[in-house]
């Protein structure tokens, strides 16, 4: 770590160590592969719910950590990043590399306690973000469809933790989630454009903050709210729906569509920022309908 004794105290320490795995995110993450937990299973097992906890952060915490290691010189560029533990100086590369790595055998180990097929969904987001994520940031907004299938994996994850199994109903979660990155992270790139530019990222898919892009926003969004409801038809197996929760669940998702055409309306950076805080909302509240549901149904 940095050499001035202030950033050897343990707060800091600590703020690093949550910063570098960007607990935030993991912790919403971990929510997500819960939610699918619950979903799929008969009976709560509640050790393999610590276990699917713990795997999941650990999973997404060496993601992050070795997206920072990869970045460090455009993190250093941007005025959002500049001050991460390493473009900062305070962490050493080093060190960044031993928790991302001690974090990807630890969560490949603790989620194979579960079953195989955890631990190998695990390890393909790890690879997909590490390897093949972060280094298309740079060069294509196809990047983003990348980033959206690590990304989706959590949701359906739980699910497979609970049954063993891949079919059509962790399919059916992964497909929610996967839409619904896009909207999601293009408001991001929207409102962070000018940011992204420094360190020479491309996360819009018209390169710009067009009217090309909005409509995208639109048309993700809508699938997004497609694929929620499927469930109340029947066709998804055991994952199913009511009609009042699939009435809710298609109420929010008009409310982020409300937020994705005000986007294409004002073409704002503030506009972009609602429409993220929006989607974050919207997800959470969406994976709660679905096993509320279940467990009232």
């Amino acid at each position: 770590m940095g050499n001035s004794k202030t950033s050897l105290t343990a707060p800091s320490v600590i703020s690093d160590f949550k910063e570098i795995t960007k607990m935030r995110l993991a912790l919403s993450v971990v929510f997500s592969s819960l939610a699918g937990y619950l979903l799929g299973v008969d009976t709560v097992n509640y050790k393999t719910l610590l276990l699917l906890a713990l795997g999941g952060y650990f999973m997404v915490g060496a993601s992050n950590a070795f997206n920072q290691i990869i970045e460090k010189d455009l993190d250093a560029l941007m005025n959002r990043t500049k001050n991460r533990p390493i473009p900062s100086g305070r962490m050493s590369v080093t060190t960044a590399f031993i928790i991302a790595c001690v974090f990807t055998l630890a969560g490949i180990i603790i989620l194979y306690a579960i079953n195989k097929q955890t631990a190998m969904f695990g390890a393909i987001s790890i690879f997909l973000y590490t390897c093949v994520y972060t280094p298309l940031k740079t060069k294509t907004p196809l990047a983003v469809f990348v980033g959206a299938i690590p990304g989706a994996i959590p949701f359906m994850l739980g699910w497979v933790a609970a049954t063993n199994d891949f079919g059509i109903e962790p399919g059916t979660l992964f497909a929610l989630q996967f839409f619904w990155q896009f909207p999601h992270f293009w408001a991001i790139g929207w409102f962070l454009y000018e940011d992204y530019k420094k360190g020479g990222f491309f996360m819009l898919p018209t390169g710009k903050q067009d009217k090309g892009t909005a409509v995208q926003v639109i048309m993700y969004t809508i699938w997004t709210i497609l694929v929620s409801i499927i469930p109340v038809f029947g066709f998804t197996g055991k994952l199913q729906l009511s009609i009042v929760s699939a009435l809710i669940v298609f109420l929010l998702g008009l409310w982020m569509l409300y937020y994705a055409f005000r986007l294409f309306k004002v073409m704002t950076e503030k506009a972009a920022r609602q429409l993220m805080l929006v989607s974050v909302s919207y997800i959470s509240l969406i994976q709660i309908v679905y096993v509320i549901d279940k467990f009232i149904r």
